[in-house]
């Protein structure tokens, strides 16, 4: 049975991610990968801007991090980053994306076909729209748990 989505257990509540192969198969493989590993669990969202997108997926909490495995190719497509579109994080090169990722909290169509697009939140977007917000924030909200289904 192929694997449709992926759920990140906040303290909150969980946020139940549709993965979009269709647009990003190496990515959702790569995030998938993560999270079977247990990459994702306790890992902070370290940079979250109110009414922009919330972003983790970097197990240092400085953004700066990633996973040991390499960086992946671009996957841009003309899906539109919506509230809870799901995409990667990337260096100024378009190549770099490895682990982070970010959910974005309205439409943020000036980064169209700039990232790539992974995943839509199917459920427990207010759990994304609680998170608390800086850049670090002072108490980071946290994956407790990423699992695949």
């Amino acid at each position: 049975m192929a694997e449709d989505t992926l759920t990140f257990t906040l303290d909150s509540g969980d946020v139940v991610i549709k993965l979009r192969p269709d647009l990003a198969p190496g990515h959702v493989e790569r995030i998938t990968e993560l999270a079977k590993e247990g990459f994702y669990d306790g890992v902070i969202f370290h940079r979250v801007i109110d009414d922009f997108m919330a972003q983790g997926g970097d197990p240092t909490g400085t953004g700066m991090g990633g996973s040991e495995k390499p960086n992946l190719k671009a996957e841009f497509s003309d899906e539109p980053h919506v509230r809870g579109t799901c995409s990667m994080a990337r260096s100024q090169m378009p190549d770099s994306a490895n682990s982070q990722f970010f959910i974005c909290f309205g439409d943020t169509a000036f980064l169209d076909g700039q990232y790539t697009v992974w995943g839509q939140v199917e459920s427990g977007m207010e759990h994304v729209d609680a998170l608390p917000k800086g850049e670090p924030p002072a108490n980071p909200g946290k994956i407790v748990k990423a699992t695949v289904s």
